[in-house]
């Protein structure tokens, strides 16, 4: 792209557009901003009004998660202050809601978008269930085709229907939405009951063990990404060689692509002015009782492996005592 180092849109002052943007990333500063402008109404309409966590890289240092809006942050951009437990502090939220804004984060590096499940105007109620499908290795895509397909089994066995993209890294995010009245406790009892059902059906081909090497080169049906979890949002890129796209497909189409398909080089053209994740996404489902009830008698994943790590390391050192 042609142009000079630096410019001016929207009143936000863009600098360094011409400096490569990350090591294999085959791409320039300037390549993230257009992408992000060219594709600002699909991605601010799924950013829009929920707290957002963004990944920055700046030159010469490593890649880092940024929640707290650093002090530089602009007066005009919307922020939300969200109690944070675990470092038990306020933590001020940006809210990319608009061009302005998202521009803004392009200028500062930010290459992924990680926008909470919830609103800020239902903070107790996520607005999806969303089942993360990770392969055991970069090269096993179609075990997570496979795995994909099982969720949508114990989906429509369940009466839900879901949306599927891949998560621009190595696996696929389903997303099923769901309606204001489920609290975050049932939402997630429903994940972890969705991702149990999927398992049963083929636990030669899909796991829900959270800890790595119990998964046996199977995919993992992630079911932790509830309450106050954040997940890529659908058009984000991807800070991996290339730069790829989390990008919605039609469950057809799951066995025709590969992650790598989609980049911010090819997605403005593959969208051509349209948003396929906000026209296939269904209206919000209310979530059976067998199926949250369920999901209430399953250990949250996290915690219980939290509790077998802690088991493990302690007859680790009684072996060696011995």
């Amino acid at each position: 792209m042609t142009g000079s180092a630096d410019e001016v849109r929207d009143g936000v002052s863009l600098t360094n557009l011409d400096q490569p943007l990350f090591d294999g990333a085959d791409a320039t500063k300037r390549d993230l901003v257009d992408y992000l402008d060219q594709v600002r109404e699909p991605l601010v309409a799924q950013l829009r009004d929920r707290p957002l966590s963004v990944v920055r890289v700046l030159r010469g240092q490593k890649p880092f998660m940024q929640k707290n809006v650093p002090r530089y942050t602009p007066s005009w951009i919307s922020t939300v202050s969200v109690w944070a437990e675990a470092s038990r502090r306020e933590v001020s939220y940006a809210l990319c809601n608009d061009r302005r804004t998202l521009l803004w984060f392009g200028n500062q590096r930010a290459v992924e978008y990680h926008p909470t499940l919830t609103t800020v105007q239902r903070r107790d109620r996520p607005s999806h269930l969303v089942l993360d499908l990770d392969p055991p290795a970069p090269d096993t895509f179609p075990l997570v085709v496979s795995a994909a397909e099982l969720v949508r089994q114990v989906l429509v066995e369940a009466g839900l229907t879901g949306v599927v993209k891949t998560s621009g890294a190595k696996g696929v995010h389903v997303f099923v939405p769901v309606d204001d009245s489920v609290p975050i406790e049932d939402v997630a009892a429903a994940t972890r009951a969705l991702a149990a059902r999927a398992e049963r059906l083929d636990p030669a081909l899909a796991t829900t063990a959270f800890i790595r090497e119990d998964r046996g080169g199977r995919v993992f049906v992630d079911s932790t990404r509830s309450g106050g979890a954040t997940v890529v949002s659908a058009y984000s890129p991807r800070l991996r060689p290339g730069v790829p796209v989390s990008f919605p497909l039609d469950w057809a189409e799951l066995d025709q692509v590969t992650p790598a398909d989609f980049t911010l080089r090819t997605v403005p053209g593959l969208l051509n002015g349209r948003d396929p994740w906000t026209e296939r996404m269904p209206g919000p489902q209310r979530l059976p009782a067998d199926l949250v009830a369920e999901g209430h008698t399953i250990p949250i994943a996290r915690v219980q492996a939290m509790h077998e790590g802690k088991r493990r390391a302690r007859a680790r050192r009684a072996a060696e005592a011995d």
